[in-house]
């Protein structure tokens, strides 16, 4: 498995070695020795979510707080998203910026998000089946957000509000300034 680091402390890129052969291929999605080594510390997934989405949907940008904050990896089974992940540590020296990584089931990418990131994706095609391993537990009482379109984030989604599908639940999400 490659490592690959982004500009934000502890988000990495995870490319598996694909083997193939005339039967089809095999791949190790993740392996916790691997990220542990690289990360300096030991991370457990405790839940896996799954989702599936049409083609134009944006989903967040979410996170759990406190407590309840989790680290993420996250992958796509089926179909293709831009993933964006936020740093919204307040001690980080990369505080308020994002990366962007493209995932598909074609490169068969994932993204270890560490806690203290917002996350979300926006869809390329139809019938996007993403996955998410967590760290923690979802606590209702500690999920947020912030609104996709903030404008002091200046995320490029790549389609206009209009094209988008995005939840009632996140459009009323506040934004970057008024959460932190």
């Amino acid at each position: 498995m490659k490592i690959t680091e982004t500009k934000l402390k502890d988000c990495l890129i995870l490319e598996p070695k694909i083997f193939e052969d005339n039967r089809g291929f095999f791949f190790e999605v993740f392996k916790k020795k691997e990220l542990s080594a690289f990360l300096g510390y030991d991370v457990d997934f405790v839940q896996e979510n799954k989702s599936l989405s049409k083609k134009n949907v944006l989903r967040g940008l979410h996170f759990q707080k406190g407590d309840s904050a989790q680290a993420k990896l996250v992958s796509v089974q089926k179909g293709e998203v831009v993933d964006v992940i936020v740093d919204i540590r307040s001690d980080s020296v990369t505080f308020g910026e994002h990366v962007k990584v493209h995932l598909s089931d074609v490169n068969n990418k994932s993204i270890f998000i560490p806690r203290g990131m917002a996350h979300g994706f926006v869809t390329l095609t139809d019938d996007v089946v993403f996955t998410y391993l967590c760290d923690n537990f979802y606590d209702p009482k500690m999920e947020s957000g912030i609104i996709y379109k903030d404008s002091d984030l200046a995320i490029d989604w790549g389609y206009s509000s209009s094209e988008l599908t995005v939840s009632k639940k996140d459009m009323l999400l506040p934004t970057f300034k008024e959460l932190m």
